[in-house]
């Protein structure tokens, strides 16, 4: 049996797909927090179970039966690690005997803040005595191409990484890969750095969107405080502004790009290209 914690999240249900196409269905559990919110998963044919990282009696029944899950990272920054180690806790004591986590591109070295909670997580992980794998993905292409239909209405795309080059794969790539180490042998307490095949840099991005849009679409490096005060305008939260800024300035350094092939090897193709991910998400404006 084989579970998915966050399945209904936009990882989660690339990867319960994926494993559909190589594994029965009464073979796949889906824990979800909400129930009310889980028809269109329940119509896949899978068990879906209440799952909240925050209650660990919980999880504990969620995972019985299960014999390798994928602990798709929580969300909230400043909170993760403490549910992390409530899943891992309650993994090992309902008999999973493989927890493949979804970590971030070189946890034990990176300089970003968002790897802090990752790396304390992999640490605590392989402490439990389980056998796991670690799926460190890198920068998905989504985080920035999500963002094209105000860059658009702008005619700019903004953040502070300069020239910095970015190793991003799609969100489908880093769900295949976790499909390959859940459904083959072999990957047992291995780690894998993913990263996409081709780096690009921020200018590379606009120039892009540009000849794809057929509108002129520029690349505005700003200091971290006038992104910050960007940010902080569209109403996001200050945990979230932090990580993004954070990310864009260390972008700048080197820390979101790779020469791993580590991706492409596990899914047995090129990963998406910039170029691919622009004209899906202009064809879903």
């Amino acid at each position: 049996m084989i579970a998915i914690t966050g399945a209904a999240g936009k990882l989660g249900q690339l990867v319960l797909k994926g494993l559909l196409q190589q594994v029965p269905a009464n073979q796949v559990v889906a824990t979800v927090r909400s129930l009310e919110k889980a028809d269109d998963l329940r119509a896949l044919g899978v068990q879906v179970r209440e799952a909240d990282y925050d209650r660990p009696e919980m999880l504990l029944e969620a995972f019985r039966g299960v014999d390798k899950l994928l602990l798709v990272s929580a969300v909230v920054p400043g909170q993760r690690f403490g549910q992390h180690k409530a899943v891992i806790n309650a993994a090992k004591q309902a008999g999973v005997k493989l927890v493949a986590y979804t970590s971030i591109l070189r946890a034990g070295t990176s300089e970003l803040l968002l790897a802090q909670e990752h790396k304390k997580t992999e640490e605590y992980l392989k402490d439990s005595g389980l056998e796991f794998v670690l799926l460190r993905n890198g920068w998905y292409l989504e985080n920035d191409t999500g963002s094209l239909t105000a860059a658009l209405a702008q005619g700019a795309l903004i953040g502070s990484s300069g020239q910095g080059r970015f190793a991003s794969a799609s969100r489908a790539d880093y769900a295949d890969a976790a499909v390959a180490v859940l459904t083959q042998p072999g990957h047992t307490n291995k780690t894998y750095e993913l990263a996409g095949d081709q780096s690009f840099s921020m200018p590379e991005l606009a120039e892009e969107v540009s000849k794809q849009a057929g509108k002129t679409v520029v690349y505005n490096d700003l200091p971290s405080a006038e992104f910050e005060a960007v940010l902080q305008s569209f109403g996001l939260p200050q945990m979230f502004v932090d990580a993004i800024v954070d990310a864009s300035v260390k972008a700048s350094k080197g820390e979101l790009n790779s020469s791993s092939q580590d991706l492409s090897r596990l899914i047995g193709r090129k990963t998406t290209s910039v170029a691919e991910a622009v004209t899906v998400a202009l064809q879903a404006r």
